[in-house]
């Protein structure tokens, strides 16, 4: 079944890339097979109105989703998106490519999402106050340290994190700071939090470029999307030597053939907001970025930014998934038979829910570790999890992102296989 009523039938509508993502690995999984739909639908969906009195006085109503996909492995774990294309079936999507990605890593959680559908921007600082409260508040029945952790995610940061926290520990009567990750560290956050996504990036692209024979030194990579994680990756691999030669937001994008100065145009992106108007490069038309000579891509946006037709066109030799969900399956076929490696977002860019395990585990033990510690022990889950992909992508002949399936999948079925069915 590909499509739950209700949902868009666009074959490329999130949901659907999930699906038809699911039944690819579904021949690898041999008498599991017969458990499979259990992930082809969502155990728990929560649709919310949030009404907001703005600051002029007015009430504006705003929709909020926070959907709970599979919870086999453990308790939900999952950012919060606010951004004005939230939609239901993306938050579904998202939630089981955490799902798979928890699994993938052998992290003892499930995969959930949250998301609202709004332009963060166009609120003021104690609009977007009320709205996270008031949100925090109607997701709190199916949130909780055990039960789901929210995170931060496109269009949300650490201080909105800090208020969700705030929100729920009212409610409840105590402080509980495991109910969110993502937090400022003095609130309970761990360190290294913020740049662990495109850490993980760089950390299994460099993993990946070994083993496909390529020199980072020099390498050409164009970049899409730069926050977080496109900007962080975007560093350390220029500190290796690479060459940024273009990067791609919502504004603009770049191109220097010699190489953009990553840090200078960092410090730009935090003085404007945006990279449009940085002087060291030169600005293309956005679907020019798509026919440019590289080695590397970095999708670092949002899903289905790579379809067929830019398939056809890319120029590289290994596309790093620093988005969720970059990548249609028709894409993903034609980049196969180019022989262009795609490491899948499930591994690549699961550096930052690793870090939130381990800042959910600090705040258990209020016993917090040091930012050395934090990259050793990331470092060593996110390339275990890569070289058994690899692995197993070669046992079986299948793309790396089948592969990443095929494990995860096999370690979602087996817990719901165990577990059983109640009553």
């Amino acid at each position: 079944m590909k499509t739950l009523s209700f949902l868009n039938d666009h074959k490329d509508s999130a949901w659907n890339i999930f699906i038809t993502q699911v039944e690819r690995v579904l021949p690898h999984l041999g008498e599991l097979e017969y458990w499979a739909n259990t992930l082809m639908r969502p155990k728990r969906a929560l649709i919310v109105d949030i009404p907001l009195e703005m600051d002029d006085g007015s009430v504006k109503h705003f929709e909020g989703y926070r959907v709970q996909h599979n919870l086999s492995r453990g308790p939900g774990k999952g950012g919060v998106r606010y951004h004005p294309d939230v939609t239901l079936e993306e938050v579904m999507a998202l939630s089981a490519w955490m799902t798979v990605k928890c699994a993938a890593l052998n992290l003892p959680f499930g995969g959930a999402k949250g998301g609202i559908r709004v332009n963060p921007a166009s609120l003021t600082t104690k609009e977007l106050e009320r709205l996270t409260r008031r949100y925090t508040s109607e997701i709190g029945l199916i949130i909780g340290p055990q039960q789901d952790i929210p995170a931060p995610d496109v269009g949300t940061n650490a201080q909105v994190m800090a208020w969700m926290m705030d929100t729920y520990s009212m409610n409840v009567g105590a402080t509980t700071t495991g109910v969110v990750t993502g937090k400022p560290v003095h609130l309970g956050g761990s360190l290294g939090r913020v740049k662990a996504t495109g850490r993980g990036v760089y950390v299994t692209g460099l993993r990946a470029a070994e083993r496909l024979g390529m020199s980072i030194h020099n390498a050409r990579i164009g970049v899409q999307g730069f926050g977080n994680v496109g900007s962080v990756a975007a560093q350390l691999f220029a500190s290796k030597g690479a060459k940024i030669i273009a990067v791609q937001d919502h504004s603009a994008t770049l191109v220097n053939e010699n190489g953009i100065d990553v840090d200078a145009l960092i410090a730009w992106q935090q003085r404007n907001g945006e990279i449009r108007g940085f002087s060291d490069a030169g600005q293309l038309e956005s679907e020019a970025f798509w026919t440019l000579s590289y080695e590397i891509v970095i999708p670092a946006a949002l899903e289905g930014q790579i379809t067929a037709a830019r398939a056809e066109q890319l120029s590289c030799q290994l596309i790093l998934e620093g988005a969720n969900g970059p990548t249609v399956p028709q894409a993903d076929d034609i980049l196969h038979e180019r022989g262009i490696t795609v490491l899948p977002d499930v591994i690549c860019n699961a550096g930052g829910v690793t870090v939130s395990y381990f800042e959910w585990v600090q705040d258990f033990s209020s016993f917090y570790w040091s930012e050395e510690e934090i990259y050793q022990k990331l470092d060593a889950i996110i390339l275990r999890a890569f070289d058994d992909v690899w692995q197993k992508s070669e046992q079986l002949g299948v793309p790396l992102r089948t592969a990443a399936y095929a494990i995860a999948c096999e370690r979602i079925l087996s817990a719901r296989v165990d577990r059983g069915i109640y009553p």
